[in-house]
């Protein structure tokens, strides 16, 4: 992915899109074209920054066969987008744009042995019932063993080592401050959540960026 310069950001800021997402599109080479799935995932860091990320397909899906002991593998993640018309900006001379946040990981795939699938099953499910804390967490223990075979023998659990993480947020940080709150009041006029989300991210760099240069100021 290329990443301008003005839209970098950090490894801290990239994990935290990763494990608040936790959704987005595995990719594997074939000798034809590339073949994708969308599916969540889990993100840990091993020490040292080694950073992994596991995932599951359907056993049906055959892109696991395609991964076997090894293969390339990238996992791109989503966060919020949203257009801007530069209507917002107040200032004649722009264009319009499109702003958003993305995550691309890239590493090497294997599958795992299917007796890990319980495990890893119960810490995904864990993991996004720990989102609702309205109600009690459901658990697999809820399961009938025979259901609970069935299905673990119905997936399969992928693991991406990552030797790469490229992250960009894309927010018009090349932007002065006025076309800033221009397109900050457009987007909170907006009726989408993506709007908002983007617009809340945009006022967290410009507050940011209007910090450092109170700090740096005589």
């Amino acid at each position: 992915m290329y990443v301008h310069p003005a839209f970098t950001t950090t490894r801290e800021t990239a994990l935290g899109i990763l494990r608040e997402r936790a959704y987005g599109v595995f990719v594997v080479p074939t000798a034809t074209a590339p073949t994708a799935v969308h599916l969540p995932f889990l993100t840990y860091e091993d020490g040292d920054e080694a950073l992994r990320v596991e995932l599951h397909v359907a056993r049906a899906n055959p892109i696991h066969k395609l991964i076997g002991e090894g293969c390339p593998a990238l996992l791109i993640c989503n966060g919020p987008d949203a257009y801007i018309t530069p209507e917002w900006y107040g200032m004649p001379n722009e264009v319009p744009t499109w702003t958003y946040t993305a995550v691309h990981l890239t590493g090497t795939a294997r599958v795992l042995s299917e007796n890990m699938n319980r495990d890893h099953i119960d810490r995904m499910v864990s993991f996004f019932e720990a989102r609702m804390p309205e109600k009690a967490p459901w658990t697999t223990e809820s399961l009938a063993p025979q259901k609970m075979a069935m299905m673990m023998k119905a997936i399969v659990t992928i693991e991406l080592r990552i030797d790469g993480v490229q992250a960009q947020l894309k927010l018009i940080q090349h932007k002065d401050e006025t076309r800033h709150r221009g397109a900050i009041a457009g987007l909170r006029r907006r009726p989408d959540a993506d709007s908002h989300a983007i617009a809340d991210l945009m006022q967290e760099t410009l507050d940011a960026r209007l910090a450092a240069n109170r700090a740096e100021a005589p």
